[in-house]
């Protein structure tokens, strides 16, 4: 036994009393190890709180404290967004009509309608987890909505072509004032269903409600658009998940700035 094996036990939290009998001889002859020992025993003692001061720091703290409804099974969560999603979704193209479904290619439909999927599969399982703090992520929260809008992106630029065409604001508008309404409706539907957790981080979360919401709105038009040319698709169709992204940062945002003021 010597000095060096002292220091480890003490950084380890596993020298206390009583000694073993390599320690005691130890300390009978190493002053050094001795003050050290002796100085920290008095220190733990004198950091220890009165019977009464821990009285008080228990009553201060129960006193905010108030019953709480435990989350259900996070499988259940995700069931009700993904049927949120899709009856609005197919609501609206019930409105409108599946006029894209006959216009594209059967390559173009299966790999726009699969990749909007899995990323609805994607958002809908990220925000069951940040329902519930301590929940482990396989894709970063903060990088998922902006991973979903590029890869979307790519998508529709690798499948469309971009071509001239005439009205092209005109037909943007159309798109995106059909669009829009499906989104603001899915995200108060959606928000009723996150409200039940707790949220820690209202800034990201309300970017990816609000870019799950938007996508209710771009699977809609995508079934129902005919206009398949790629500039089209980016901003009017793919544009309402952005601007639902925007408005739900924004928002969650505003939250945030309510709940802990002063905002930085």
């Amino acid at each position: 036994m010597n000095c060096r094996h002292i220091d480890k036990m003490l950084a380890e939290g596993s020298l206390a009393s009583p000694f073993s009998t390599e320690v005691e001889d130890h300390m009978r002859g190493c002053a050094r190890c001795r003050a050290l020992v002796t100085a920290l025993a008095t220190s733990a003692l004198a950091d220890q709180p009165s019977p009464a001061m821990l009285r008080h720091i228990e009553s201060r703290i129960v006193a905010d404290y108030h019953p709480v409804r435990p989350i259900g099974p996070r499988l259940h969560f995700f069931s009700v967004l993904i049927a949120i999603f899709v009856c609005l979704a197919g609501f609206g193209v019930y409105l409108r009509g599946a006029f894209a479904i006959r216009v594209m290619s059967p390559l173009q439909a299966a790999v726009i309608l699969g990749a909007l999927a899995v990323c609805t599969g994607l958002l809908a399982s990220s925000l069951t987890q940040q329902m519930v703090p301590g929940r482990r992520h396989w894709i970063p929260p903060r990088l998922l909505p902006l991973g979903i809008m590029f890869a979307l992106a790519v998508v529709i630029a690798a499948l469309f072509d971009f071509r001239q065409e005439q009205h092209f604001l005109e037909r943007d508008w159309a798109c995106l004032r059909n669009g829009i309404p499906l989104g603001a409706i899915a995200a108060v539907l959606f928000w009723l269903v996150l409200r039940r957790g707790a949220i820690l981080s209202p800034a990201m979360t309300g970017a990816a409600t609000g870019l799950l919401a938007g996508l209710v709105g771009t699977s809609a038009l995508e079934i129902h658009c005919p206009n398949l040319h790629a500039g089209h698709i980016l901003v009017s169709h793919l544009g309402v998940a952005v601007l639902g992204t925007t408005v739900g940062f924004f928002i969650g945002m505003a939250a945030a700035c309510e709940i802990n003021p002063p905002c930085p």
